[in-house]
Order: C-alpha cells, then structure tokens, then sequence
C-alpha cells in the first residue's frame, strides 16, 4: 500500500511539472502542428476494392500482399477463454452492518463492559469499516486477480452455498480482521477481541459483488492483447455475390494500410523536404509569436486552440479535397475556389488574437494552395483576401449570431474578386462564375455553422472564455441575475456599481475589462441564501446580526463565498467566474465583527481564535480578481462616508489597498506598484461619478 501511494505521488508530481513546464508544452505544441503539417503535405489515398456493408460483392477480392489485420472476432473468443475462471465476489450486507453496529452502540449504552469506551467505540468502526470493504471469493478467482497484479488486502477465501439465506463467516476471516484492527488501531487488543466475538455471533448475510466481478472481468479482458491473423498474398478476401460483412471491412483496411505502408513514392529526400518545410513554417510562427505575440507565445492556452484550430482547418480542407474528387458528379470541376481561411480565422480572431488570426490566414492559403487540388493562384488570393476580410468584420463580434452576418460581408468581399478574375479573361458573365458565386456562398454558410458549433467545444475544452460567452452572462433575464435582483437588490445594484468600477480599472491597466463587470455581476450571487443577513439588503433599519453572536454573524458572511460558489457550479457557471466568487474575498478578516468579539473578551485578543473570522480563500490569483476585490470592498465602504469628495474617497481606497496589501492579498495575482496606482486613480475618478451628490431643487409655489 505505501508503494502505491508513492508511486501516486510521483505521478502527481510528474503531472504537476509536466503542467507548469511551458517550455516543454511549446515544444509539444510545435513538434505535433510539425507532424501534422508534414503528414498533410503527404497524405494521399491507397486505392482499393471500395466494399459497403450488407451489400453484395460484385467481384472476387484477392490480397496484393501479405498482411495482418487486427482480427476482432479472435480476440472475442480469447477474452472470454481468460474470464471463465473467474467466479462469484460477496459482500457482506451493507445495510446488515449498520443494523448491527447501531445494536452493538446500542448494547454497549445500556450494558456497560468493563473496558475503555472510546476504545470500544474505535474498534467498533474499524470492524465495520473493514467488514463493508470485504470480499470473498473462491481460490480460482483469487488467483486470478493475483495474476492481474491487483490487491487482495480485502478478499478472503470463502464461498457460501446458494440456498443460504444467512452464512457464519469462516473462522479465517475474523482472525484476520482482528489482526489488522489491532494494528490499524493501536489499541486495546481486550477491546478489539470484544468487538469481534459480538459481531461473529451472529450469522451475516452475504451477496454478489456485481460490480466487483464485472472490474475484474474489464481488467483481465483488457490484459489479452488484440490479435491479429495473417493473410497471404494471393488469398481470397471475397468471393463474387458473397455478402460483405464487417469482418471483411476490416480486411481491407488492413490491406490498405500495408499497401500504405509499401508504397515506393515514400523516397526519404521527399519525406525530409516535407518534413523541413513543416518545420521551416513552425519556427517562422514561433519567432513571430515570440517577437510580436509575446501574450500568446507565453500563452499554453492561446497556443493550444491556436494548434487546434490550425490542425481541423487543415483536416477539413484535406476531407473537402476528398469529396470533390471522389464525386461521381466531378465537383472538383465546378468548386474552384474553396474557402478554409474564414474558418481559421474567425475562430482564432474570437478566440486568441487578430494577429495570430492574420499570420494563420497567410500561412494556410499558401500551404492549402500549393498542396490541393485548385487553382493555385485564384485559391491563395481568394483566402488571403476572405481571411482578411473575417479578421475585420470579427473584431466587434459580441453575439453568436453575429457570426453569420461577419461570413455575410466575407461572401459580398468574394464577388469583386469573382469578377475581377472573369473581366481578367474578357468575360462579363457565364455559367462558371454563376457557379463559383453560388459555391462561394454554400462555403461561406457551412463555415458560418461551423463556427457557432465549434465555438463552444473550444470554449469548454480550453476554458476560455470569449466575448460572445461573457455578453451572454451579461443577460438581465438569466436565472441567477434575475433572482439577484428580485431577493436580494442592494446586493445586485451593489455588483452592478463593482462591475462597473472594476472594468474602468481593468481597462486602464490592459486587463480584461468586460470579464471584470460580468465578473462582478456573480461574484456575490451567495447572498442569496440570506440576503437579509447583509447590510445592502436590510430595511426597516432592524439588524438581524443584532441577534447573533460575533462569531455566529461572522459564519453566516464568510458563508455566502461557499454558498456562491456551490451556486454557481449548480448552474453550470465558467470555472473562471467561479474562482472569482471564491477569490473576491481571498483570506481577509471580517474586522467589524473580529473586533466586536475581542470587545466581549475584555480587549483579551488572545482569548479570540482570529481564523474563525477569516475567509478561506484563495487569494486572488489573476489581476482581474485582484480588481474585483479592490472595487467591491471600496464600493461597501464608500456608503459609510460621512463626507463625499474626492479626498475621503482617496483616503478611504489607499486605507484598503493598504489593508489587503499588508496581508498578502495580492501576493498571487501579479499585479504591480505601477497598475495598482492606476487601479486606485480610475476607482476614485469612477466612484466620485457614481456618488456626486445634486442640486437641491426649491419647492414649487402653489
């Protein structure tokens, strides 16, 4: 056991450095868009028998030449072969225990023995535990899961008869419990041996463990390798009017890979000049991210959906290249010009950089215009020109829908180049270009629903979030904003004000401002569960908190960032706004009632546990958190002043941001001197907006 657990560390660790390695990941990153790139350069398609299942073979199918092909059939059978020796795993009752362990306490209150209580309490829920983690099994099964290397600390030799209701466990079994109780315990071993002759007294019922035997026959199905059958060259794969199945499918699959695999146009200069070329365009991209992209090159996240959306563009350009050609209705002929760099561009544009979505545009159009299938020329100046043209009409892309409407103006910027191509040739108008603007206008509409579709999925795999996603949290009708607002409004007007002080300041200082007021929207959304325990919510002037003790109101405020957060993942809220409910008030000290509480011990601090008034955390750990905090304790304070200028407003942020900085709250969010002077110059000017007071207007005379 203290092997597995070292070895659980290690991988943990192994793990922990691979993660915050980003040396290593860049080069992970570059190694496989240099795979992928050469790969594309190379692919192309083996021709053979094209077979369709359930359908009758039209010709007699003969193999080229000697091959495997994993024969699925085959490893069925070798499968079942290994688990027939596996038998019945028992369990004790679950519900069984309990009764009897409630009994036992229950015995143990009214008859009291003359040994340690504690120690035959402790005892007790050792032998219950160890009891609930038992299993038995016949000699068979046990040597069977021996062979699959897996523990058998908890299984014991027994194997009770079908037409028992009710079964003694073997004698084994309670000296071996005994036995490890004692050792887990420390404890008395009087006790123990009490504990024990009580519960084997009595019969137990026993039954089938089946999901234990349903693990086990997983793990010894998955140790039988899957086997693979030969077939000679010259051998029948199929006769003529015989039904294909899936086995043959699989045959020719495995034809076709070693014909793959024997082709001679592999000559190795080829394949190093497609490597060195793929190589060539990942160190170009590496250098311009690093010279003029430095947010992404240092970005595993950017560079990651960059990869990603670089490598589907590439297998979706290659799968397009494919349809055309193997149509039967010579699409190829009347698709001339297909446009993948909308697609590319559009996504890295939402979700990276325009930039990198510029040098993404450049580098596919020329890759995809040299390697497929087109008119190399047209192609690359009709995706340079359409890339472009996505990069700057999805600049200000807020909503989902807004994407149609960017490849709407993609397609109307393709129609002059369409006809700048026909006027080149002295050609107004002909059926060609009626082709190619209906073509262009297909392309532009499947990239429009791809985009929205892929969106998300980059979105949730990489924890992004964009601006389309944050604008749609914005939404007053969502669940969560809309019951703010109606059970709890002094906490909603209070996080529409942080919200908006916190982009102001994110703004100034380069950070993500619209994160910042959706953010703050949410950040407070545990209140909910007592809004009437928080100040901005109160009215009548009655203070509940009256009622309570110091540290009683002190559970109930540092409640609502635990509250928030089991809110927030109950509807599914971004990770990233989540770690903002649970950072906006790091470990700070609720003073107001800390102090109350060190007043009723006569000023005796050390009479007051000062962790029971702290929140738990973490502290902020990005700039825009850091922020959130900032802007929200200023806000709550702000409404305390008994003079509003500007003067008390600065003095009252430089007593907070002091206050946070002299305990390490910004310790983690990488937020300097310099942007936190900004910060608090942008809150005042801000705040001083949002709290001016107005002129006094006279009453009408009657």
């Amino acid at each position: 056991m203290a092997n597995a657990g070292s070895r659980s560390e290690e991988k943990v660790s192994v793990k922990e450095r691979l993660r915050t390695n980003n040396l290593g990941w860049r080069l992970f990153i570059g190694l496989l868009l240099t795979f992928c790139l050469a790969l594309f350069l190379h692919f192309r398609e083996v021709r053979v028998e094209v077979l369709e299942v359930d359908t009758v073979a039209k010709n007699y199918v003969v193999a080229q030449v000697d091959f495997e092909f994993p024969d699925n059939e085959s490893t069925i059978i070798f499968r079942q072969d290994a688990t027939r020796d596996i038998g019945f795993i028992y369990k004790i009752d679950e519900k069984q225990i309990d009764e009897r362990s409630a009994k036992f306490d229950s015995d143990i209150s009214r008859n009291q023995p003359a040994l340690d209580l504690e120690q035959l309490y402790s005892a007790a829920k050792s032998v219950e535990r160890l009891m609930d983690q038992a299993r038995f099994a016949d000699n068979r099964t046990l040597q069977k899961i021996r062979q699959m290397n897996l523990s058998t600390q908890n299984y014991y030799l027994f194997t009770p008869y079908n037409n028992e209701d009710a079964v003694n466990l073997p004698d084994s079994f309670w000296r071996e419990l005994s036995s490890r109780v004692i050792q887990s315990n420390g404890g008395s071993t009087s006790a123990v041996e009490y504990v024990i002759e009580r519960f084997r007294s009595d019969s137990w019922n026993v039954e089938e463990d089946a999901g234990a035997q349903r693990q086990l026959r997983q793990v010894v199905e998955a140790s039988i390798a899957p086997k693979h059958t030969k077939v000679r060259a010259g051998s029948r794969i199929i006769d003529q009017g015989e039904k294909v199945t899936m086995r043959h499918m699989t045959i020719m699959q495995g034809m076709k890979k070693a014909l793959a695999e024997r082709r001679n146009l592999w000559m190795p200069l080829t394949i190093i000049s497609s490597i060195l070329f793929a190589l060539v365009i990942v160190i170009l991209g590496g250098i311009y991210f690093r010279l003029f992209c430095k947010g992404v090159y240092y970005s595993i996240q950017k560079l990651g959906i960059f990869a990603t959306v670089f490598i589907v563009t590439l297998c979706v350009a290659k799968a397009t290249e494919y349809f055309l050609l193997e149509t039967s209705h010579h699409l190829i002929e009347v698709v001339r010009y297909p446009l993948f760099a909308p697609f590319a561009a559009i996504l890295i544009c939402i979700l990276v950089d325009h930039s990198v979505a510029l040098f993404s545009v450049m580098f596919l159009s020329v890759i995809l215009g040299v390697t497929l299938a087109v008119d190399h020329n047209r192609f690359l100046i009709m995706n340079l020109v359409t890339g472009i043209v996505a990069i700057i009409a999805t600049r200000e892309v807020r909503k989902r829908k807004e994407v149609f409407a960017v490849c709407g103006k993609v397609w109307l910027a393709c129609l002059p180049i369409l006809l700048a191509f026909n006027f080149a040739q002295n050609i107004y108008w002909d059926v060609p270009l009626a082709a190619d603007v209906l073509s262009t206008l297909c392309f532009m509409l499947i990239t429009a629903v791809f985009v929205v579709g892929f969106l998300p999925i980059l979105e949730s795999s990489f924890r992004v979030m964009t601006d389309i996603t944050l604008v749609e949290y914005m939404d007053p009708n969502n669940e969560l904003l809309r019951r703010l607002s109606i059970e709890a409004p002094g906490t909603y007007q209070h996080s529409l004000v942080v919200g908006s002080l916190s982009e102001s300041a994110a703004q100034a200082i380069g950070a993500n401002g619209l994160f910042c007021r959706v953010a703050a929207l949410y950040h407070d959304i545990g209140k909910l569960f007592n809004p009437h325990y928080f100040t901005e919510n109160q009215v009548g002037g009655f203070d509940i908190h009256q009622l309570l003790s110091p540290l009683e109101s002190t559970k109930v405020i540092i409640a609502h960032v635990a509250e928030g957060e089991a809110l927030a993942k109950q509807h599914n809220l971004p990770s990233t706004l989540i770690d903002i409910i649970k950072e906006h008030h790091g470990t700070t000290l609720v003073y107001y009632f800390y102090s109350k509480q060190v007043e009723q011990m006569d000023g005796d601090v050390d009479l007051v546990d000062e962790k029971l008034f702290r929140y738990q955390g973490p502290k902020p750990r990005t700039k825009e958190s850091a922020i959130i905090m900032i802007a929200d304790s200023v806000e709550a304070a702000s409404r305390s002043l008994d003079e509003i200028t500007e003067t008390t407003f600065t003095e009252l942020i430089d007593r907070v941001v002091a206050d946070k900085a002299e305990e390490g709250q910004f310790d983690e969010c990488q937020l300097t001197f310099e942007e936190l002077g900004i910060v608090k110059r942008t809150i005042i000017k801000n705040l001083a907006v949002t709290r001016h007071l107005r002129v006094k207007f006279p009453e009408r005379r009657r």
